[in-house]
């Protein structure tokens, strides 16, 4: 069911909800939270998809913010809010309000979207693409518990992940981080198996893909051990390296969907690790609702701390220099047998010569 506003308000707005659900037979609120996502017209498709996927998990009121850029001084003169309120089928096991803003009312988001908030209910703000330098501090940021973000979309996305670090405040997370739930899963489980000390690591990946630094950071951070930051064509994460006493402990996913596991001493083992969609994201931090700490800390150990010269691909052998003086004596002390050998020769080489020359006379 869809009911098109144009030009209303937010009671309006509360009005028609209430009105869709007694429509479609079921006039009780069985929304669990309230999920924000701040877009643009581009990218809101997209975003409303994955939200619906994740809602039949978290069924959730959610609240679609496009702020509509006007072109004129006139058009920005004049505030003005169209609503679009989708219930039943059309908005999977929630509800979903698409909301256009247009003109002074552009700077004042939190003015329509707060009305609209479940009552007693968290509330979570996701910016799929050109999030705020500082979500806390965001007008509507400020009114979440829980504040989603996505450094991946962003141009400059290392640089960003440095900004984020700096900003950071409890309730902050990010999908780059999400999306390596699963090695972070896998690595723990393969140091579970050995008693071994880890001495350095690798983490390869493609270029301008934050999730390649954050997991780095992490694995820095946990194990205070020095990393490296390699480079590959992707797809996204394709190889973590942990050297130990006990030999390389290898994660190596090259295909982004089957990854194999290498353990010294231990057969291969194919673990799948698919590269997941944004719904199963989403629906990920929909799960928790509380600061991630370690999210937190990983973030704060700071790229700049990656050393690209930390570790290597694989221990090389110890160069040993030889002085002159010590390959003399080697050579010496190995043409010293030859030598001994040689002797009783030529003893009796010279003791034969004199007779030779005595029979020439």
């Amino acid at each position: 069911m869809k009911t098109d506003l144009t030009d209303t308000t937010s009671s309006k707005i509360n009005k028609a909800l209430v009105l869709g659900r007694r429509a479609i037979g079921a006039p009780a609120v069985g929304m669990v939270l309230t999920l924000v996502i701040v877009t643009d017209e581009e990218n809101a498709y997209d975003a409303l998809k994955a939200a619906n996927e994740a809602s039949r998990e978290h069924p959730s009121r959610t609240l679609v913010v496009i702020k509509r850029v006007s072109r004129s001084p006139r058009d920005r003169a004049k505030a003005r809010l169209d609503a679009e309120v989708r219930l039943g089928a059309d908005a999977s096991a929630g509800e979903t309000v698409v909301l256009r803003l247009y003109g002074e009312v552009v700077d004042h988001a939190q003015s329509v979207v707060l009305p609209l908030l479940l009552p007693d209910a968290p509330v979570v703000v996701w910016w799929p693409v050109d999030a705020p330098t500082d979500p806390a501090k965001d007008p509507l940021g400020a009114l979440a518990q829980r504040r989603v973000t996505d450094t991946y979309a962003s141009e400059q996305p290392i640089e960003e992940l440095t900004a984020r670090a700096e900003t950071y405040t409890p309730g902050d997370t990010d999908l780059s981080w999400t999306r390596i739930t699963p090695w972070r899963s896998m690595l723990a489980a393969a140091l579970d198996q050995v008693a071994c000390e880890v001495s350095a690591a690798e983490v390869e990946g493609e270029e301008f893909n934050p999730s390649v630094e954050l997991l780095a950071m992490w694995v820095a951070d946990r194990l205070k051990v020095p990393v490296r930051r390699s480079k590959s064509a992707g797809p996204g994460l394709t190889s973590v390296r942990l050297e130990t006493d006990c030999g390389p402990i290898v994660l190596d996913r090259p295909d982004g969907s089957l990854a194999t596991l290498s353990i010294e001493g231990q057969p291969d083992r194919g673990v799948a690790l698919k590269r997941r969609d944004t719904a199963e994201l989403i629906a990920e931090e929909l799960r928790r609702l509380d600061p991630d700490d370690t999210y937190a800390a990983a973030l704060k150990f700071g790229v700049e701390r990656l050393d690209e010269r930390a570790a290597v691909t694989a221990p090389e052998p110890e160069e040993v220099e030889v002085s002159a003086e010590t390959e003399t004596s080697e050579t010496a002390s190995e043409a010293s047998p030859t030598e001994e050998k040689a002797t009783p020769a030529a003893k009796s080489a010279a003791k034969k010569a004199p007779a030779r020359k005595a029979a020439a006379k």
